[in-house]
């Protein structure tokens, strides 16, 4: 390899200016990529995932990066993307059957709600009473306001499924070409980024550990959970015969993202529908498969996926991930906690830059305290 020439020695007006010019052309090239952010994301983000499978692959067939990558790439179509097309398909079937339903009539909330509190205990019906929410009329009008709404929301947003769909097909190839590189060539790419990155080696590896780390424990871990609850969710409606489990076993597995909320939100109301129409065994059977299965796959898988030594503060991911989501939409549930993790590990690591100076000013200090005054002649 040949050596590399030297660079000249410049002055602070032409390192200034080489830096902004770094500067310009990366937000160039940042913006040239924004529309296709969510492509670029996601192939980055499965490519971290699946960086250990390729490694395995890799060891296996005989240090060939291009069949590595070709193979790792051919799983993770066969073994992630495929199921999560045929989810979809399927959610968007049971959505625009529910929307036909409520259109119709089939589907009256209303009637729910008033058998909801005709089953309800005297003192609480009393307390409704004076505080005047006893009265369907006006929530009538709003429930079917919002489902109309929501309906007409939802089947525009399948419309532009339905429109936009060469612009999907687009960036989901743009995903598999780019993650077929990161694979091979990631290793690389990464140390080249953190050679150019004028930090510290230790604060470099302290962070770039902590971004995978929390790259991989949202998507392997948070989405596995998510999806067996959801799965163990619609199977539990689709046994009580409750209509689109699909539909509800994807909310539980959105909702599921959500440490403080989790997937009793929906499976409890409809136990409580159950319990107040008079289907006691129903209700009670499914309050107790939701607290006994749903709610304990959390703890039982989480620490198994992920670690206990990875999960940062419950309220940290919760509100990380809201803010996440309000901003990016769907690709802000790993945005959110990632930004959250490394803004504590970068805080962490000038905490403890401080604590260590501090420290070594004080036992610099503390002998100069401690010497006798020399006597006058």
């Amino acid at each position: 390899m040949p050596d590399l020439p030297q660079p000249p020695q410049q002055s602070a007006l032409e390192t200034k200016s080489f830096l902004l010019l770094v500067a310009g052309v990366t937000l160039a090239f940042g913006w040239i990529l924004l529309p296709f952010y969510g492509a670029v994301f996601w192939g980055a983000v499965l490519a971290i995932v699946f960086a250990p499978l390729y490694r395995r692959i890799l060891a296996r067939v005989g240090a060939r990066p291009t069949l590595a990558a070709l193979a790792t790439l051919v799983l993770i179509v066969l073994l992630v993307i495929l199921p999560l097309a045929m989810i979809a398909s399927s959610l968007v079937q049971e959505i625009s059957a529910l929307y036909a339903r409520v259109r119709d009539g089939q589907l009256d909330f209303t009637t729910y709600a008033h058998q909801i509190y005709a089953a309800m205990p005297e003192w609480l019906t009393q307390l409704m009473q004076r505080s005047g929410l006893d009265s369907f009329t006006g929530v009538q009008q709003r429930v079917v306001e919002a489902l109309q709404q929501g309906g007409q929301r939802i089947a525009q947003r399948v419309l532009d499924i339905g429109q936009n769909t060469f612009d999907f097909v687009v960036s989901f190839f743009i995903m598999l070409y780019l993650l077929f590189f990161l694979l091979r060539d990631g290793a690389r790419l990464s140390r080249r980024m953190r050679e150019a990155i004028p930090l510290n080696a230790v604060y470099l590896r302290s962070l770039s550990s902590k971004f995978t780390t929390v790259i991989r424990a949202t998507v392997k871990g948070n989405i596995a959970v998510a999806a067996v609850q959801g799965a163990l969710g619609g199977l539990a409606f689709w046994a009580l015969g409750v209509h689109a489990p699909v539909l509800w076993g994807v909310l539980m597995a959105f909702l599921s993202l959500l440490p403080a909320v989790g997937a009793g939100l929906v499976w409890g109301p409809v136990a409580i529908y159950l319990l107040a129409t008079g289907a006691v065994a129903k209700g009670v059977g499914l309050a107790a498969y939701g607290v006994l299965v749903i709610g304990l796959v959390d703890n039982v898988l989480r620490p198994v996926l992920v670690g206990k030594d990875t999960k940062m503060p419950d309220y940290v991911v919760l509100i990380s991930t809201l803010g996440g989501m309000a901003l990016f939409g769907l690709n802000g549930f790993v945005i959110g906690p990632l930004v959250a993790a490394m803004f504590i590990a970068v805080w962490d690591i000038f905490a403890t830059e401080q604590a260590q100076a501090n420290a070594l000013a004080e036992a610099t200090a503390a002998p100069r305290a401690e010497l006798p005054p020399s006597d006058a002649p």
